[in-house]
């Protein structure tokens, strides 16, 4: 046993294997660029949805850039404050300036998780930090509150501005005739 340990101790690469083998079960995926490996057979990709949209923020600064870098930031309005944002459509031409600048920026893509608005959903969306579109509901007005509002904007009885000092001013200088006019 002794002798065991000792020819270990002076060639370890017997008793243990150095390299690295993938079980046979994990199958390698290809994908354009890279190959990677499962770490559980039945593990599944979740499905792929393509967004139409980006919304980049420029997270460093451009100082020390090249020029042409400078001049695709300021094609997507990005020379401001790094807190501004640009949305982007997801086509191939605008995928390869994001590429050219793709250290400089955070590219997020914005997703509808109540669906995608409509015309008349436009000034009722809110776009978050992590991409998400939300609508809230539209607040639709009541013909009866609006009409009642302009009839008593053009009610002549009713107490503006001007009456109300005029009316508490009489009362400040006559305090004995308070309610006489």
């Amino acid at each position: 046993m002794i002798s065991q340990v000792l020819k270990n101790l002076i060639n370890p690469r017997e008793c243990c294997s150095l390299q690295r083998h993938y079980s046979s079960g994990n199958k390698a995926v290809k994908c354009p660029g890279f190959t990677y490996f499962r770490r559980f057979p039945e593990e599944k990709d979740p499905p792929l949805e393509k967004s139409k949209l980006f919304m980049v923020q420029r997270v460093k600064r451009y100082r020390g850039t090249p020029y042409w870098e400078k001049d695709v930031l300021l094609q997507l309005g990005l020379m401001g404050k790094a807190s501004d944002i640009a949305i982007v459509k997801n086509t191939p031409q605008n995928n390869a300036l994001l590429w050219k600048i793709k250290h400089l920026i955070k590219i997020t893509p914005i997703t509808y998780p109540y669906g995608e608005p409509t015309k008349k959903d436009i000034g009722a969306t809110y776009l978050k930090e992590n991409g998400e579109l939300l609508r809230s509901k539209l607040v639709e007005i009541d013909n009866t509150l609006l009409e009642a509002s302009e009839t008593f904007a053009n009610d002549v009885s009713r107490m503006d501005t001007k009456t109300l000092r005029k009316q508490l001013r009489y009362q400040w200088l006559n305090p004995l005739l308070n309610g006489i006019n």
